[in-house]
């Protein structure tokens, strides 16, 4: 049996086994309370009054994990102060941005939390360019950017760390015109395993730089704030066709051919399951200008939709209009009750029937297609790590835990594993699965040796290994 670091120290006895009660503060103060005394910020305890609050993330699923300890960093000094503690303690860490992981990676049991919450400003610069905290939440960046006549293209949910979804590539609304959330980073600041802070460019480390462009949240270091450049705000629409559930075949048929022939400033995905085949997105200009689009595809389709809207909108800082269903989880519930998995569509759906009887084989299951193209394709491998970049979309599948979490995922597992015999095993790497097979394939692709040679290269001791990361 292989051990991962963090058994090792468990087994070691470097990492005490934590019990469900206030653990007692070592006699003299001890290192917790020497932590608590050096950080601007705060810090919570087994114990602490607000700690059952603050060691929480957005799914239910984790909150069984009991940190040792979340520290709620006021800046960049206090992270590199954390990772300074955890490597002379020999205790497990990890950040924490939007605790949107789905295999809840960001609370680490037994260890320590770096919660960046606080870190979350977003400050013009000029040229175009922002610079934000890695704790900030999109909704903070749409409405910050969208003040200063600015826009960058990210995710459709509001509470979503800007962090997570940008070390993992960044899908997003404005994608296909624009790139991916990573594609759009010029440096970052960044804290290493020898708590050190530093920049992180092309000009001071080419290599991270590259890696830290998909590479995904966790591995390699923290990320306590990003410079992005940004493009000028300009009219946006947002559309939504739902259809009849039947029609969820013929949707799929006539969106693939329909979507890869859109211009740029057109992105749109699909929400489909059992009682959902819904067509929403965002184009890059006026409602006149899509509309006639829009017809195209409800010509293809070959059903009139049950509803249709088009909304235009002053700037580019507006969320996709089908994230906001009542059938997606992440809309509708204030923290995370369901699980998911994902796979590459790497060409188009040869059998539209086939793929909608399996997305529709559970009645809670619910799966969003994301559509890929336009600038996102024309990025070279020499600038991101990120695989998947000649795919048509992705798939992400998600189910909620009626019967229990383990039929949950058994449900998930097998709609997935059936898409990778037609599609391959490439996966998503912001939608983490702790049960994808061949994990790291799956989600790096071609980029994976290089990228765990920056692993070992800036984390040689894995101070930042976690099960499905690249330092183990």
């Amino acid at each position: 049996m292989e051990l991962d670091r963090r058994t090792v120290l468990r087994l070691a006895g470097a990492v005490p086994m934590m019990a469900a009660v206030p653990a007692a503060i070592p006699e003299g103060g001890g290192p917790w309370e020497r932590l608590r005394a050096r950080l601007a910020g705060e810090l919570f305890r087994p114990g602490d009054p607000g700690y059952d609050e603050k060691r929480l993330g957005f799914f239910s699923l984790y909150d069984h994990r009991l940190p040792a300890g979340v520290a709620v960093c006021a800046n960049e000094d206090d992270v590199r102060r954390c990772v300074d503690f955890a490597a002379r303690q020999r205790i497990p860490i990890a950040a924490r941005s939007g605790g949107h992981s789905y295999a809840g990676y960001s609370i680490v049991d037994e260890g320590l939390v770096v919660d960046l919450s606080r870190l979350n400003a977003v400050r013009i610069l000029s040229g175009g360019r922002a610079e934000i905290g890695a704790g900030a939440q999109l909704g903070r960046v749409y409405e910050a950017l969208a003040a200063a006549g600015r826009a960058l293209p990210a995710g459709s949910c509001p509470q979503v760390g800007i962090a997570g979804l940008t070390l993992g590539g960044g899908i997003g609304v404005l994608a296909r015109k624009y790139g991916l959330t990573c594609d759009n980073v010029e440096s970052v600041r960044f804290v290493g395993a020898d708590g050190k802070a530093c920049l992180v460019s092309e000009e001071t480390a080419p290599d991270l730089l590259w890696a830290l462009r998909g590479g995904g949240g966790g591995n390699f270091g923290i990320v306590t704030s990003f410079t992005f450049r940004t493009a000028a705000a300009r009219t946006l629409t947002n559309f939504n066709l739902v259809f009849p559930p039947a029609a969820l075949a013929a949707l799929v048929a006539a969106w693939q051919e329909w979507q890869p022939a859109m211009p740029d400033e057109l992105w749109s995905g699909m929400g489909l399951g059992a009682a959902a085949a819904n067509c929403g997105g965002c184009f890059v200009g006026s409602a006149a200008q899509v509309n006639p689009l829009l017809d195209d595809l409800v010509r293809r389709v070959g059903v009139q939709p049950l509803q249709r809207d088009v909304t235009e909108q002053g700037h580019l800082a507006t969320m996709r209009t089908f994230a906001q269903e009542a059938a997606f989880p992440a809309a509708v519930a204030q923290r995370g009750e369901y699980v998911a998995t994902s796979r590459m569509l790497t060409h188009p759906v040869p059998d539209p029937d086939a793929l909608a009887g399996l997305l529709a084989s559970d009645p809670h299951l619910y799966s969003i297609v994301d559509a890929y193209g336009g600038a996102i394709a024309r990025v070279p491998s020499s600038e991101s790590c990120f695989p998947h970049r000649s795919a048509l979309g992705s798939v992400q599948i998600t189910r909620g835990l009626d019967g229990g979490e383990a039929y949950a995922r058994q449900v998930i597992g097998g709609v997935r594993d059936e898409l990778g015999r037609e599609y391959g095993q490439a996966g998503y790497i912001n939608y983490i699965d702790p049960e994808m097979p061949e994990w790291a394939k799956a989600y790096y692709g071609e980029s994976l040796p290089r990228l765990r040679r920056v692993a070992r290269k800036y984390d040689p001791d894995g101070l930042f290994a976690f099960e499905q990361g690249l330092a183990r």
